[in-house]
């Protein structure tokens, strides 16, 4: 049996497990919409003040840098469970005590997130003719100059993005959510960081190969041709004018260069299977502990003693009991906060004196961001813990599950939120802003609602730890208003931004309500 036929063979499996989900069609619905947005003129392919005339290479150009730059982010999130998903349903057990080895599992792993991301680029290129005939501006459609650059931009960002998802699975630390927020700033530093040290080097994405190749058509020098790739909000208003771009011109220096991302994602690969433990639960320190002889009292079958006794019930009685509130929300909090190490609890102090004593405004927001970031795996553990740690047998069955646990998870999200922010909003208190305060008041209440009803009718905590990320990073962090849910900004207060919160919040709250009834019926 030569090697090739095993890791094909759990590259195949993988893959037919993720298409027969209906994750699998969102996928392919987000890189149509991603197609769509560009065609709709939101995806912006920017060269300063210019554009170029949508014709093949151009489509193909833009559509090649919308995948590596956007689908190599969401599309992490999509395949980062291949090794989890075995590990959760014992298959990795199996597999471990075959002959396959680390790297061929590994392998043929990476080959299937390979593939499912490339279905995506192949989606979205697909879609490129139908942009250019929409567009309309030259229905000429030359298919070498359109998909080139999915092969050779696209293809080896996706191949990289594959190996460092199972890359991330075989290191404990970054297997779960932590290392979803890690991978988001990552992909953050990998975008920015060729622009920023001006290296062609980095550039995985291939935004340097398109750049250079269409500043050369439109004549611009590095200094006048700012170029970018931007999603347009509404900011830019002002006309582009237009060049024609007839493509890139493949060197052999391109080429190489984009061979060598798929040499670095085959040593993510060797170094992942170096990492990998291979399901021995040994490494990871999950050996079950020792546990105590039960005692039992059987009965002799051949001794005289030996008697029937008829079992009894104790009757119980009904009494109006108090619903102990107080005591299901510490019992909560303490649950959400167990685990964390004394140096959680020194930066999240930290956090909350330097939003209180910084003398600027801007600079307590930029604070209050990340003060409202460091708890963000204790509120993506809310609505998944009862599923998660195999209890929701015990939970549902209690009484009233709805009107008790369910607030009492919420409210100890919500005292987290509180205490974490509280030297910005004692601020705001002392320095009698009530608009701000009460725009502070409406993000600690929004942020835990969002993770409650995320959590109960996803049953996992990626979707708000990909969402809360990405919206924390556009909105507070950059002080947008519109996207500002903690008030963090000064001007946020002054519009009507808190008060739309505040309806998505009970709009959020009702969703969370609705999905734990619908737990409840199955």
């Amino acid at each position: 049996m030569t090697r090739a036929t095993p890791v094909s063979a759990i590259a195949r499996a993988d893959f037919l497990e993720r298409v027969r989900r209906y994750s699998f069609l969102f996928t392919l619905g987000f890189a149509l919409y991603l197609g769509y947005l560009a065609t709709a003129g939101k995806l912006m392919l920017r060269l300063g003040h210019m554009r170029g005339i949508f014709n093949s290479a151009w489509t193909g150009g833009l559509l090649s840098l919308v995948a590596s730059s956007f689908i190599s982010l969401a599309g992490f999130y999509f395949v980062k469970n291949t090794i989890q998903r075995d590990r959760d349903t014992r298959v990795g057990q199996i597999i471990a005590a075959t002959p396959i080895s680390r790297f061929t599992y590994v392998l043929g792993k990476m080959i299937s997130n390979l593939t499912v991301l490339g279905l995506m680029v192949v989606i979205l290129a697909a879609s490129g003719i139908a942009m250019q005939l929409v567009r309309g501006e030259d229905r000429h459609i030359e298919f070498w100059k359109l998909f080139a650059p999915f092969l050779l931009l696209a293809l080896p960002a996706m191949a990289v993005v594959a190996a460092v998802a199972v890359f991330f699975e075989a290191i404990p630390l970054l297997r779960g959510g932590f290392g979803n927020i890690v991978y988001f700033f990552v992909w953050g530093m990998g975008i920015s960081l060729p622009f920023a040290a001006d290296t062609h080097t980095l550039d995985l994405s291939g935004m340097f190969v398109v750049a250079d190749s269409a500043r050369n058509a439109a004549q611009l020098s590095l200094q006048n041709g700012g170029f970018s790739l931007t999603l347009d909000l509404g900011y830019f208003d002002y006309p582009l004018a237009t060049f024609r771009w007839e493509g890139i011109t493949w060197t052999s220096e391109i080429v190489i260069s984009r061979i060598l991302w798929l040499g670095f994602s085959l040593m993510l690969v060797i170094l992942s299977a170096l990492l990998f433990d291979r399901f021995d639960p040994s490494r990871v320190g999950l050996l079950p502990k020792a546990q105590e002889p039960i005692a039992t009292a059987v009965p002799e079958r051949n001794s005289a003693s030996a008697q029937t006794t008829a079992a009894t019930l104790t009757p119980l009685v009904a009494e109006q009991t108090n619903s102990r509130f107080l005591a299901i929300l510490t019992a909560e909090m303490r649950l959400m906060l167990k685990g964390q190490k004394w140096w959680w609890y020194v930066v999240a102090v930290g956090l909350v004196i330097a939003s209180a004593v910084l003398p600027s405004a801007e600079a307590r927001g930029i604070v209050l961001a990340f003060a409202w970031i460091w708890p963000v795996l204790l509120w993506s553990s809310m609505g998944i813990r009862e599923t998660r740690e195999q209890t929701y047998q015990l939970i549902f069955s209690a009484p009233h599950p709805i009107a008790r646990q369910l607030p009492a998870v919420w409210m100890a999200g919500v005292l987290v939120a509180l205490l974490a922010g509280c030297g910005f909003g004692l601020r705001l208190l002392l320095g009698g802003n009530v608009r701000g305060l009460m725009a502070w008041l409406i993000g600690a209440l929004f942020i835990p609602t969002f993770a409650l009803s995320l959590g109960v009718w996803s049953g996992t905590g990626k979707p708000f730890e990909i969402l809360y990320t990405l919206l924390w990073y556009i909105g507070p962090l950059h002080a947008i208003p519109r996207f500002d849910f903690m008030g963090s900004a000064p001007a946020t207060a002054a519009t009507r931004c808190p008060q739309i919160y505040l309806l998505l919040t009970c709009v959020l709250a009702a969703a969370a309500l609705l999905g734990r009834k619908r737990q409840l019926q199955f």
